[in-house]
Formats: structure tokens, sequence, C-alpha cells
């Protein structure tokens, strides 16, 4: 189906990529280059930053205790107490506003009751995890990838690329269309028999995903992965077992953001995480550095150096000054308080503005206290639920992209064509509700709205259809159970 690797990039890769490489630089050259610089670029190191934030891997952990040395330059000091403490709010953060827009399973809105099920199979259990977690790996980087593919099994399933592995060729200014993309990613191997890490780099173009190896910032031919069949986006088997490769017309890659400025939410807060973990550290720090809690002030000390001083301090619990006629020694202490009220202010004033920073909520809000009203919970709900607005902007959008593969997937395996249906994503928000309230409006709509419209808005009610056919029956029951209780020829009642 295809040539050599190297054929395929110069005959098909060529003709988009060079539209923004120099005349004199041939397509590898223009990737090197522009891999070279995105790989060390402030936004990749923060999509990055992201990730290891999310995973507890703070920059506080790399602390070093310094002080003013003799030349006025500081020096690190390896004798203090350096403790390091994360206090990870900012993945707190990250799973509060996923689980809010992506916590509960979304809803299908379709005419076409056969299209609607066919899409129940493949927006199964497994699709909706995979979205919370895209939604994560988007929070952090400011944009995820999605992947449709197929398994070993051929089911057709999505995977998450992070922000941090794609490199994105658009073809217009809002990032809306990929002309195509690169991957760059890790895998652990080996050199002979010494372990090594191995950097892959995959070309996602409309001819198909093209593999090298990344050596030293060159892009060399991934000799492994040399049969033609690893050149298409999907490979399958026929019903004789041949290997066969297939494209599909569009890259399969999706991009899912967080908004549309494609800004990781750390950008926001790391500064303000950052602040909580040094006063955390810093107030442990301080509470253990019992002897510097109080300055002692030596008088004629009996010694050679204040080394020994301490030694003799902390081993003997004394020490020996000179006290003569010629010279009156001792010790004097002055005391430092360390005032924990100070640092739980600092601590508070630095969680709040983190939260608000992130556009998230806090779940201790006074709002909360008593018997707390809708409107004040829609209050203490809404920052978030602007910045989720966003979110769901860019992930509606999306859909419409996954709903191009499943389509094709479906009418390439003979299970329908339902190009130009109708579909409506609707996603259920996780937010809390004062349920009594929200009864008490429902039943004083019964009779000015549909018995659907005040169902739907019923607390306890998922599936409103459902619902309603239910309560269809339980009448159907009840009134049967009525006739033949008050039937006269039975003679009951």
């Amino acid at each position: 189906m295809f040539g050599s690797l190297l054929d395929i990039l110069t005959s098909k890769v060529s003709s988009f990529i060079l539209q923004g490489a120099c005349s004199k630089m041939n397509d590898l050259e223009f990737l090197e280059k522009k891999i070279a610089k995105w790989k060390n670029s402030p936004q990749r190191m923060m999509q990055l930053k992201g990730h290891l934030y999310y995973n507890g891997d703070h920059d506080i952990l790399k602390r070093k205790r310094t002080m003013i040395g003799e030349d006025g330059k500081l020096q690190v000091v390896e004798n203090l107490p350096n403790n390091r403490i994360v206090d990870n709010q900012y993945a707190k953060m990250v799973n509060q506003k996923a689980n809010y827009l992506f916590g509960q399973p979304f809803a299908i809105e379709c005419k076409n009751k056969q299209y609607a099920e066919q899409l129940k199979k493949v927006f199964n259990k497994r699709f909706m995890r995979t979205l919370k977690n895209s939604a994560k790996a988007a929070y952090n980087g400011g944009i995820a990838w999605l992947y449709p593919y197929y398994t070993e099994t051929e089911e057709f399933a999505f995977r998450i690329f992070p922000g941090y592995e794609i490199l994105p060729f658009w073809k217009d200014s809002e990032h809306t269309a990929l002309e195509f993309a690169v991957r760059l990613y890790i895998v652990m191997g080996y050199e002979g028999t010494t372990p090594a890490i191995i950097e892959k780099v995959e070309i996602y173009s409309p001819d198909g995903v093209h593999k090298f190896l990344l050596d030293r910032g060159k892009l060399l031919p991934d000799v492994v992965n040399e049969d033609e069949t690893d050149c298409c986006h999907v490979v399958i088997k026929d019903t004789g077992g041949k290997v066969q490769g297939l494209n599909w017309s569009r890259i399969p890659l999706i991009p899912l953001k967080s908004s549309e400025s494609e800004q990781p939410l750390l950008k926001r807060v790391k500064s303000l995480q950052d602040g909580i973990n040094v006063m955390l550290s810093d107030f442990e720090n301080n509470m253990q550095e019992d002897a510097r809690n109080t300055i002692l002030v030596l008088k004629n000390y009996d010694g050679t150096n204040l080394g020994e001083f301490r030694k003799n301090l902390a081993t003997y619990g004394v020490v020996k000054v000179r006290y003569d006629d010629s010279s009156k020694g001792g010790v004097e202490t002055l005391e430092i308080t360390v005032n924990a009220e100070n640092y739980k202010t600092i601590v508070e004033i630095f969680k709040k503005a983190l939260i608000e920073n992130a556009m998230g909520y806090d779940a201790k809000d006074d709002r909360l206290s008593g018997n707390p009203n809708q409107m004040n919970i829609q209050s203490m709900y809404s920052d978030i639920d602007i910045d989720a607005n966003d979110t769901e902007t860019e992930y509606q959008a999306a859909f419409e992209e996954i709903l191009w593969f499943v389509n094709a997937h479906l009418a390439n395996t003979g299970q329908g064509n339902f190009e130009g249906e109708d579909v409506t994503i609707i996603f259920n928000r996780d937010m809390l509700m004062n349920e009594a309230e929200a009864i008490q409006n429902c039943v004083a709509s019964v009779g000015l709205l549909s018995d659907e419209t005040v169902i739907g808005q019923h607390p306890w009610v998922d599936n409103p259809k459902d619902e309603i056919e239910r309560l269809g029956k339980q009448k159907q029951k009840e009134q049967e159970e009525f006739e033949n209780q008050y039937d006269p020829f039975t003679r009951k009642g």
C-alpha cells in the first residue's frame, strides 16, 4: 500500500509540511527544528508541570535551606530542618472541576431509536471514564487529545494523549482544524544491555501514521516498525486472516480543550499552591528548630569554639563558663516565639485565593451551614459553573468530531448509516441541591407544566422517560386493582 517510510514522508508529508518551511530546508530538518523548539517551550513545560503537580511532584520537594554567607551570597545549609510539605489543593481543584461536569453520565437525545442504541454501546461506562480522565488531562495541560482506534480484539475504542505529547499544526488561527500533528513520547528500552530512554515520534497525517526515532535531535526511521501496515491509521484482518491497512479520511486526533485559550489550570494558581507549601514547610521548620527558638548569649565562654559549645549543650545539658574576678561569665537567653496564628491566617488566605483563581468552590463554605437555600448553593457554585460553560462549549464541538468517527465505524462495520442524524449530548452537572426545596417546587408546578418537565426536574429522577413509564404501569395496576375490588359481579366492596 505504501513505499518505504522515507518515500512516504517525501511524497506525502512534504506537500503540507513545506508550506511553512524554508525552501532550502528539507522536510526532516523542518520537523526537527519545530520539535526542538516545542520540546523545551514554556507552554509545554507548563503542561508537564500541570501533570506533575497533579501527581504531587511540586517545586517545594526540591527546595534547599540557605543562609547568607560571609561574602553576602546565599549558601546551602545542610544542618537545618528542611521539611518539604505538599498540600495538594491544585489536584483537588482539578478533580472537583472534572467531576462537576463529567462525574455523572451524559444523556443522549436522538429521535432515531436504532441510532441511539448504537451510540449507547459505543459510549459505554469505559468511554465515560475515558471522558472524565480526558477532562483532568485537559485541565492539567490546557488541551488533551482523544484518539479513536481498534483494539487487538477489533473493538472500537478511544484513548487519551496528554497535551505535552502532541505538537499540532493547525490550518487556522482559531485552532479548529488540524493539518497534521506530531506525537513525541518516551518508552523504556535497551542499548545493548543498558536500560535507556527512547524518544519516539509519530507523524499523524491524512496519509497515515509515520514513525521515527528522535536521536539527539535527529529523526531516524523506526526500523522496528518498518512494515508498511504500520503507516496506516487502522490495521485490521479480513475474514481470510490477511492484514490490511486503512486510513480515516480525517486525522484521528480530536482536540479536547478546557477553554479556547488552551491555558493549563496550573498557570492560574501555581504561585498560590507554592505559597501554601512554603508556609506549611516553614512553620514545621521553625517548630523543629528547638535550640534556635532560643538565642543564647554567651559571656566569657570557657571553650574553644561555638561547635564545642553546641556539642556540650546537646550531650550534657550544661556548659562551662569562666567566672572570676577578672571575667564575669554566664549564659543569657533571647526567646523567639513562633506565632502559629500568623501561619494559619496566611494559609487560609492562600487557599481561598487558589479556589477563586481556579474558579472552583469551597465545600466548607459558610453558606452551607444550617439549611442552605438553593440560591445560596447556586451562588457558591457560580464560579465553577461559569468556567464549566467554557469547557462544555469546547467538548460539545469535540463531540461533532467524535460522532463523525463513530458514524464512520458504524457504517464501515455494517451496523447502519446514520450520517446526518441529529444527536444532542447533555452533560449532567454534579451540583449540590436542597432536595426539599426542589421537591416542593416540583409539587407546586404540577398542572402548570407537563408531567415530563416536572419529573425531569425532580432530584430523585435520573431518567424522566423511564420514570414516566413506571408511573404509567403503576397507575394501570392501581386501576385494575380498584376495578377488581369494586366490581359488582364479584360482589366486593
